[in-house]
């Protein structure tokens, strides 16, 4: 099942609201108060399942990588490296190379 996107009360009728979520306080609130015809709220119900919980939308595990030792430790089958912002370009290179060797997915390229 897809994330749901839980939307903003009022988001369709001032656009600087945008659609990010936050949660209605307001005394009177409709929304607060679960009245038909009004967007859902998040509510435990929409949790993920726990088979695919903290997963990549690829289906790895995240793993984030900042030397050669990390990256030979990875499981190809299950996990997938995301090599540090701070892994400059040559080492990068090296690391993208030996992935590929190792048959492990990168996922910031």
């Amino acid at each position: 099942m897809a994330n749901k996107r839980f939307k903003r009360q009022e988001y369709a009728r001032y656009k600087k609201l945008g659609i990010k979520w936050r949660r209605p306080r307001g005394k009177t609130s409709k929304m607060r108060r679960y009245e038909a015809g009004k967007p859902a709220m998040p509510a435990i119900g929409y949790r993920t399942p726990k088979s695919t919980r903290y997963l990549h939308p690829s289906g790895y595990k995240d793993v984030l990588v900042n030397n050669m030792k990390e990256l030979e430790a990875i499981d190809p089958a299950t996990e997938a490296a995301r090599i540090n912002a701070s892994i400059g370009k040559r080492k990068k290179e090296l690391m993208l190379e030996k992935a590929a060797e190792l048959g492990i997915k990168v996922l910031n390229k």
